[in-house]
């Protein structure tokens, strides 16, 4: 069996969950099937793997309008494939072109929704148009859909009512629990001015709107002077939005002076080292299909504090690997709290809860690495994943 992989990202190009998770089912999924891999962005080494870069036609213009054009040129190239696998909407249009030209089935893994990314027109304008019509017109023509989480498939079925519900399939993003474990050292600590010993709270995610970074940046003012706080957040969507989190950021640092904000790419030797040696890791996303940095946290024996929304249920276990918020959201797509002041302050409580027993905080980080291995290991997903091409190519395009 031969399939191809379209993808936004790949090593070394990764920025984002998608991509950890299309670099791990590639690297599981080689064993057993002929895997090839097509991305975005430039040239790479690694034998079967293709880069594509937009036509220099469409240099300058709308981002979403170069991305359909890559996806053209990703989509010619998929003769001779069993079945095409695209990831996010920036390469859903190239799976289903690739799979009206070869005559090949498509599965799509939805690791997001543009229904419910509605804040995304603040980044494309226009385009957000262009990007809802080609993930819509992708998901109604699959021939399969995979969802990250049982709740990402819920949202898939209100948001494209005209798919089939047979043909959506929950799969559940995967850890490697040998890569991600406990790290003691702590240089990536110390060199950037973070105490490993005290009472800290870590943050990992881009800036944008759906990681309710502002929620938690809010809640910090209330918590206890000596909490630390370390953000891991880069790869703002929009300027505004990271003027936002850079002004907010500073007053806390002006305020508590244990603030403490990293906006590079952390290798992962380094990640690890900051997530072992936080007391919580906190997930206060207004929308998450399943969340792998909770996945991330927990493998490396830390546990989670988050917002009950998406996927993330499914993940981190309330009273046993973690506490989970209650979220009432309006349902106008942006996932806003219907009474963020309720919100925050039940993330504040959840918060202090946590750090304030260390000794249950260990606990439930010793199981939250447990569940992580128990349940999201890379060797089943990939077995999942097969039976879902095997059941799709079985069922003819």
């Amino acid at each position: 069996m031969r399939v191809d992989l379209l993808t936004k990202e790949y090593p070394p190009e990764v920025y984002g969950g998608a991509g950890v998770h299309v670099a791990e089912l590639t690297r599981v999924l080689r064993p057993s099937i002929d895997v090839r891999v097509r991305a975005f962005g430039a040239e790479r080494e690694e034998e079967g793997t293709s880069s594509y870069s937009a036509p220099a036609e469409l240099e300058g213009t709308n981002a979403a309008l170069s991305t359909l054009g890559t996806d053209l040129l990703m989509a010619a190239d998929c003769a001779g494939a069993d079945l095409v696998h695209s990831h996010t909407w920036y390469a859903n249009f190239a799976g289903h072109m690739a799979s009206l030209l070869h005559g090949v089935p498509h599965v799509l893994s939805a690791h997001s929704l543009e229904p419910l990314r509605p804040w995304k027109a603040e980044q494309l304008g226009g385009g957000y148009r262009v990007s809802s019509f080609a993930e819509r017109t992708a998901y109604e023509g699959a021939a399969g859909v995979i969802a990250v989480s049982g709740g990402m498939r819920e949202d898939i079925l209100r948001a494209y009512p005209s798919v089939d519900p047979d043909k959506v399939h929950v799969v559940h993003n995967g850890i490697d629990i040998e890569e991600w474990s406990p790290n003691p050292e702590t240089s990536a600590l110390t060199s950037r001015g973070i105490d490993p010993d005290a009472p800290t709270i870590v943050f990992v995610g881009r800036i944008t709107r759906q990681k309710g970074l502002p929620y938690f940046l809010r809640a910090v003012r209330e918590l206890p002077a000596d909490y630390q706080v370390v953000l891991c957040a880069g790869a703002p969507d929009t300027p505004e939005i990271a003027a936002e989190v850079d002004g907010l950021v500073g007053e806390l640092h002006a305020e508590r002076g244990n603030v403490h904000l990293i906006t590079e790419m952390l290798p992962r030797h380094e990640l690890t080292q900051i997530l072992t040696h936080a007391t919580t890791f906190v997930c206060p996303s207004v929308y998450e299909p399943l969340g792998i940095v909770n996945l991330e946290a927990m493998a490396c024996g830390t546990p989670v504090v988050a917002s009950a929304t998406g996927g993330i249920p499914e993940v981190v276990a309330d009273g046993e690997t973690g506490y989970l918020v209650q979220l009432e959201q309006v349902t106008d797509g942006t996932g806003t709290p219907v009474d963020p002041d309720r919100y925050v302050a039940d993330l504040t409580a959840a918060l202090v809860r946590m750090v304030s027993d260390p000794e249950r905080a260990r606990e439930m980080g010793e199981a939250s690495r447990h569940r992580a291995a128990e349940h999201f290991s890379w060797t089943s997903i990939a077995e999942r994943t097969l039976e879902v091409y095997r059941t799709v190519i079985a069922q003819g395009v």
